[in-house]
Order: structure tokens, then sequence, then C-alpha cells
């Protein structure tokens, strides 16, 4: 038995309650892997929204395919659930969850691997009947109680308990993880996960202190050794940073975290342009479709000044590059330690 074993490690059959969080629209089935072999939860996550879905799902299968061949442990995939302005889910959300489902079914020695898959941004109504004839682990993310207690009555899994200090996509409520966490594993009693400002063994024995179940990383696992299809540019960009380096602003589907530098200044201040070349306001596809252009700039050629950095708060506390292999077994001894050294300090009643 792992030493920091519970009811998530139990259900999703990994050693560890350390997840990999979804890194879209980036490359990630080797560190996915890599997270996985090292007893964790790896995620692989989806490649953005290209203007030909179809091709985008079939790049996101074989990115899949490519974790299911360095691992045979447990992984996730993560997909979010986009709206338009009536509520209705996005083209990419449906064609991406679907391709999930069909892969599994269409070969039982990937369906073993890819037992979990995460949803966020818009509430997974839709699908939540689907991913659970389909056998899957349902893990939705939150950044409210009040979502979290909707997502439990729903029939979801587990609940990523998300702050706001987290990098990507993070939630509109603004909450952060102190505030969120305790209150969300008040409200509901499925396994809760914490995302948002944890790097180490401290962050994961505060979080299970606050009653979650795990926690849920993602800059941390960003600057690994087993991130090798990032550019290095992007990964010393995140070493690179102090504290104060980091805004928030729009993303995709709502408020993002990311580093400041011109590609996310000239977003805040409104300076981004159409396509056209007249200096017309881009509409709102093209402005999205900026955003996720910009994104991938950064992480596939390394310009990291006009293309935007996704990151964590907790970027400014990265001082190296770890080795996920080692890293993962010794953040989970290291918040055990902690919890026992607390445990052993406190006095019995008698001796009071």
């Amino acid at each position: 038995m792992a030493v920091l074993s519970n009811r998530y490690t139990e259900l999703v059959g990994i050693e560890h309650p350390i997840v990999q969080e979804g890194l879209g629209p980036f490359r990630t089935p080797k560190l996915a892997a890599a997270v996985s072999n090292a007893g964790g939860l790896g995620t692989v996550s989806m490649p953005g929204m290209p203007v030909d879905i179809q091709a985008g799902a079939r790049t996101f299968r074989e990115h899949i395919e490519e974790a299911a061949s360095l691992t045979e442990r447990p992984f996730a995939v993560n997909i979010p659930v986009g709206v338009d302005h009536e509520g209705e889910v996005l083209p990419f959300t449906d064609v991406y969850i679907k391709m999930v489902l069909e892969a599994r079914e269409a070969d039982s020695a990937l369906a073993e691997r890819l037992k979990v898959m995460t949803t966020s941004a818009g509430f997974p109504g839709p699908y939540l009947q689907a991913i659970k004839d389909a056998g899957m682990i349902h893990q939705h993310k939150v950044g409210s109680t009040r979502q979290a207690v909707k997502s439990a009555e729903a029939g979801v899994d587990v609940v990523i308990a998300a702050g706001f200090e987290m990098g990507g996509h993070a939630p509109s409520k603004a909450v952060h993880t102190f505030v969120l966490v305790p209150s969300v594993t008040e409200a509901i009693d499925i396994p809760v996960l914490l995302t948002g400002g944890a790097r180490d063994g401290r962050g994961l024995a505060a979080a299970l202190a606050m009653g979650a179940d795990g926690v849920a990383m993602g800059s941390r696992f960003i600057v690994s050794e087993d991130n090798a299809d990032w550019h290095p540019n992007y990964i010393q960009a995140l070493l690179d940073a102090r504290e104060g380096d980091d805004v928030a602003f729009n993303g995709v589907y709502g408020p993002c975290r990311g580093l400041r530098n011109t590609a996310s200044e000239r977003l805040l201040s409104g300076e981004v342009r159409g396509p056209d070349g007249s200096g017309s306001q881009p509409t709102e596809v093209e402005l999205e479709r900026w955003k996720i252009e910009s994104m991938q700039l950064s992480q596939t050629e390394g310009d990291v000044d006009n293309g935007l950095v996704l990151a964590g708060q907790v970027s400014s506390a990265l001082k190296e590059i770890i080795s996920v292999a080692e890293f993962v077994p010794a953040m989970a001894e290291e918040a055990a330690d902690i919890l026992r050294d607390l445990a052993a300090r406190l006095q019995s009643p008698a001796s009071v």
C-alpha cells in the first residue's frame, strides 16, 4: 500500500494522490505517461480548436495512443466544455468527447489505461450519462461550492476545486484555494482534488488537512525533464518568473492566468487586431483563434514575448527542473512525513 493511499487513489488505481493538470492546447503524451509511470495520474490534453475539428480529433487520438504506448498505468484526458452565448455546447467539445469514447470502445487495451475523463469550463450535463456508460471515472473542475454541489448531485465521480491562483483557464468566481477547498469538502461527499498553488509535499499535506483527497498541478509538471515536447524557452520563462509576474486576462472560456509579456499586455489593452491587415477590431471568432494560436506559439516556437505563456502564481516559487519519476513519490513521502510530524507533536488530553 502506498504511503498516502486513500479513496481517490483506490478509485483511480494509482499509488499517489498527485495528478498532472490538463495543459491544453499543448502536446502532453510524454509528460502524461511519465506522471502515470511515477504512480500519479497523467493527463493528455486536447490539441486546441483547429479549423478542421475532425483533424484535431485525429491528432488528439494520436496523442492518446502515444501515451498509452508509453505506460501501462491509468491516465486521463482533459476536455473543456465550451459553450456559446445561448449555452449550446461548441462542436469541438462534442467531437472530442465522442472520439475518446469511441477510441476506448474500439480498443480494450487502450480502455484499460485511459480510465479518467476530466471536464472543465462549462457544465458537462449532456455527456454525463455517456461517460458513465463507458465505464470512465468522470472528474469535473469547478471554481465555486455551488458548482461542486451541482456536479456531485449530477453524478460526477470526482470534483477538482480550482483556486484562482491556478495557471491557464482560471475560475470566474476568483476564489482562492484556502477559501474554496474547505467549503467544497464540507459540501460534498465525493473525492475532491485541490488545484492552484500546490508545488510540493507541503501543498499536498495542506490539501489533505483541508479535507481534499489529493492535488492536481500544472506549472510544477511543465518545469520537468519529462516535458520534452515543449520549447525550452517556455520552461525557462517559468523558472525566471518572480512574484507579481503573473496576470489574469480574458481567455478562451473565461479568465486565464499567465505571465506578463507583450502578448498578455496587448490582450489586456485591447490592442489585438484582425487578420485582414486593416487594423480593425477582430471578430469574436478571430480573437479566440488568436489566443489559442498565441498560446501554441510560445510552446512550440519558444516566443515567450509575443505568445501567451499560461502559468500559475506558483511559477515564482519554481527554482529547478524536476525528474517526474523521482519527484512524484518524493512529494507523497514529504507530505506523509509532515503529517506524521504534526501528529507526533500533538499532546494527549491527559497530558495537557
